[in-house]
């Protein structure tokens, strides 16, 4: 058992605000996702084919259930933005369970799937739910639109203290719209996360802090 002097360096290694560590880790040691997700991080259909890419949509919908409106106001609080959501505990008390914050699928506007069903994969402009901060663009990707705007994460989903400790926690998203891609070409799209404390560039893991998949749409017109 740690002595009381070890207490602050306790506290810093399950969050160390300084470094933005969670339990020793950065956010590129905890990995990267997608969705939807195709065969080997590919995503390709056919724009009129409506059996090309309605699994990808079904994927999504059943992705952002839990991020409906409705859900996240029934069990998550409204914080603010742009600052920490600190919860320590109180000496010998454990403040548990922690709250969490509201990520509303509204939020994700043209990617939500409440205004547009089909995520734009019916007009060839598909979003991409991505947990990142910023994607990069490649040569055939044209114009690209994030949502929440800027494709950022805001300061008030972390720290993150663990499932058990809020367990109604919702994993901040990022919505990519690809709104004129260049149609029967492979798209290949490399997204990382852009902070001064994530290394993207570690030839020990070439996966950390990124995420790459392959787009195609097809067209017949």
């Amino acid at each position: 058992m740690a002595n009381d002097g070890n207490k602050s360096g306790w506290k810093e290694f399950i969050w160390n605000p300084r470094t933005r560590e969670f339990c020793g880790r950065t956010a590129s040691s905890w990995g990267m996702m997608i969705r939807p997700t195709g065969d080997e991080l590919e995503i390709t259909y056919t724009k009129e084919n409506t059996e090309s890419w309605e699994t990808y949509v079904q994927a999504l919908n059943n992705f952002l259930s839990p991020y409906n409106d409705s859900v996240q106001e029934q069990n998550n609080v409204n914080c603010t933005q742009d600052q920490y959501f600190i919860q320590e505990d109180s000496n010998s008390v454990k403040n548990v369970p922690k709250q969490s914050c509201q990520f509303k699928r509204s939020m994700l506007d043209q990617c939500s799937g409440l205004n547009d069903r089909f995520y734009g994969y019916s007009e060839g402009q598909p979003c991409i739910i991505i947990k990142l901060n910023r994607g990069d663009d490649s040569e055939n990707m044209g114009n690209v639109t994030y949502f929440p705007p800027n494709g950022t994460f805001n300061l008030m989903y972390f720290p993150y203290y663990g499932k058990k400790a809020q367990v109604n926690y919702s994993q901040p998203l990022v919505a990519v719209k690809f709104t004129n891609l260049t149609p029967n070409s492979d798209v290949n799209v490399e997204c990382k996360i852009i902070a001064s404390n994530i290394q993207t560039n570690n030839d020990r893991d070439k996966f950390a802090g990124r995420v790459s998949f392959k787009l195609r749409i097809n067209t017949n017109k």
